[in-house]
């Protein structure tokens, strides 16, 4: 990996400090920064396009948000992303900054582990012209603005139809989307090696319409029927289009993938437990041993 790409969350200092540090550190390397790097540590950029063209490996400074904008950029390639997270874990940017050098050098090195993420493919028909198309790592969103009426999402599956969800929306996830805006609304924790998509309605007229986990090769397909206004259609929270009474969104498995580098310290179980507190009881008690019922002991 000759060329590397260095993705930065726009006006944070310490990312273009850390860029800055990188680029000293392996000399040997040709990097590649966007704009808003180059002006901040004064180095020649590059457009995101060329970036992506031409970029080996791609290092992300920031948070998840930056990482699903890097992997958005590359447009069908598959360029390893290594996520150096400069705030609070992230659910993919699972490097320290104390340890950014050390896992540069592992991925250098060929000792990185590499796990390939599922993409949704999506496009938006309005009387048979193609309007959108896109590919997500986390999700497609239908939402209404905050005055407008609930609306029906007519949704089927290869064809078959499933249910017409009244609801405030319908959020359409990967398994990497799980634990994002689909998980706020209800949705299910999915394992991100699972190929599979998970539709959640949000705020649904009736309790019964629950989420559902489908099949990951199967064509999801939702169709705006009843009165529609006010009512937005946006793809990782990055990108959207105003959707009318008529239109198709068809969402399915992407041909492409998104190799993200793991940090070897971490597990996803163990990403979820210090995120989400998952799977931990409610207060700082432990529960009592089973041969001593009368009493509770405190978590040290």
């Amino acid at each position: 990996m000759k060329t590397i790409a260095i993705v930065a969350r726009p006006r944070k200092d310490e990312a273009a400090e850390l860029a800055q540090q990188i680029i000293e550190a392996f000399p040997d390397r040709e990097f590649l920064v966007q704009e808003h790097l180059g002006a901040q540590i004064g180095r020649a950029f590059v457009s995101d396009e060329e970036l992506a063209a031409r970029a080996e490996l791609v290092l992300v400074l920031g948070g998840d948000g930056t990482l699903i904008y890097a992997a958005r950029m590359q447009r069908g390639r598959e360029i390893p992303i290594l996520g150096i997270n400069l705030g609070s874990l992230g659910f993919m940017t699972e490097v320290p900054v104390a340890d950014a050098m050390g896992a540069i050098t592992q991925v250098l090195q060929g000792k990185a582990r590499v796990e390939s993420r599922m993409k949704l493919s999506c496009r938006v028909y309005r009387e048979g012209v193609l309007l959108l198309d896109d590919e997500v790592l986390n999700d497609v969103v239908i939402n209404k603005s905050a005055l407008a009426r609930i609306a029906n999402h007519e949704v089927s599956l290869d064809g078959v139809y499933m249910a017409t969800y009244q609801s405030d929306g319908l959020i359409i996830a990967t398994p990497t989307g799980s634990t994002a805006y689909s998980l706020s609304a209800g949705g299910p924790i999915v394992h991100p090696a699972v190929d599979c998509v998970v539709v959640t309605p949000i705020c649904p007229h009736a309790l019964t319409q629950r989420p559902i986990v489908v099949p990951g090769d199967q064509l999801v397909r939702v169709h705006m029927t009843g009165e529609v206004s006010d009512v937005y259609l946006t793809t990782d929270g990055q990108s959207g289009l105003a959707l009318k009474r008529g239109d198709s969104v068809e969402v399915e498995k992407s041909s492409h993938r998104v190799l993200i580098i793991r940090n070897e310290r971490l597990d996803y179980f163990n990403i979820l437990r210090q995120k989400l507190r998952w799977g931990e009881r409610g207060n700082d008690e432990a529960p009592a041993p089973a041969h001593s019922r009368g009493s509770r002991t405190r978590k040290t």
